[in-house]
């Protein structure tokens, strides 16, 4: 019995509350802008966003927004996708949250790889110290080249 009719809003504000908080709940504020130029600008002044959705079928609109708008994670003609997929990373950047959650991504993000370097105590060349010669360069290439 207890249901939040899906609702649009119109006449909404950059700067209304509904637009600063996160909405849990089908509500859809609608914004408007005249060009493209503004809606970056708007979008990038404030905290990065959790997601975005972008409608659209020009490829310009598509590169420039994803190339110019960091966000968490979003979809281009669709608004449900990215969260409903397993396979894709979901989560925030920045104030909207940290991390990746869903399949390897969520499992690494939960998951505390230690990285450990273990060297000996018996042999510490002075090549790997400053000053670095020409003759010590040259070395230092040749033991990484083989690395590489």
């Amino acid at each position: 019995e207890r249901t939040i009719e899906p609702t649009i809003m119109t006449n909404v504000g950059w700067d209304d509350p509904v637009m600063e908080e996160e909405i849990f709940g089908p509500i859809l504020p609608v914004l408007t802008y005249d060009g493209l130029d503004e809606a970056i600008s708007e979008i990038r002044s404030r905290p990065r966003p959790l997601a975005a959705y972008l409608f659209t079928d020009d490829g310009g609109v598509q590169d420039r927004m994803l190339r110019e708008v960091s966000f968490g994670g979003g979809t281009i003609n669709d608004a449900v996708m990215h969260v409903a997929n397993p396979h894709l990373p979901f989560g925030g950047v920045g104030e909207s949250g940290m991390g990746r959650y869903h399949g390897k991504a969520g499992f690494l993000a939960f998951s505390h790889q230690k990285s450990v370097l273990r060297s000996s105590t018996w042999l510490d060349p002075d090549i790997r110290y400053p000053p670095y010669t020409e003759g010590k360069l040259r070395w230092i290439k040749r033991l990484f080249g083989q690395w590489s």
